[in-house]
């Protein structure tokens, strides 16, 4: 079971570093920018693409049905300035 306070460490982590969320149905979730998920206290809502007509794909997930958090292997990029 994944807490609130350990997902938010990974949304809010400076700089942003992507990440996979790996639910108990086998199924994962790639966070590649903050702006992809939405925490709750007991769930966390996911955007993962836009269908062909042109719809945004949410889902709402449980926090106890999270497994693993675990960094994506991909370089972290520095922001400018």
């Amino acid at each position: 079971m994944m807490t609130m306070k350990k997902l938010v460490e990974y949304v809010a982590a400076e700089p942003f570093r992507p990440f996979r969320i790996r639910m108990a149905s086998g199924h994962s979730f790639d966070i590649r920018h903050p702006e992809m998920i939405l925490v709750g206290r007991t769930s966390a809502r996911i955007y993962t693409a836009t269908d062909p007509e042109g719809a945004d794909k949410w889902y709402d997930v449980s926090m106890m049905l999270m497994e693993i958090v675990e960094p994506l292997d991909v370089p972290v990029t520095q922001a400018n300035g």
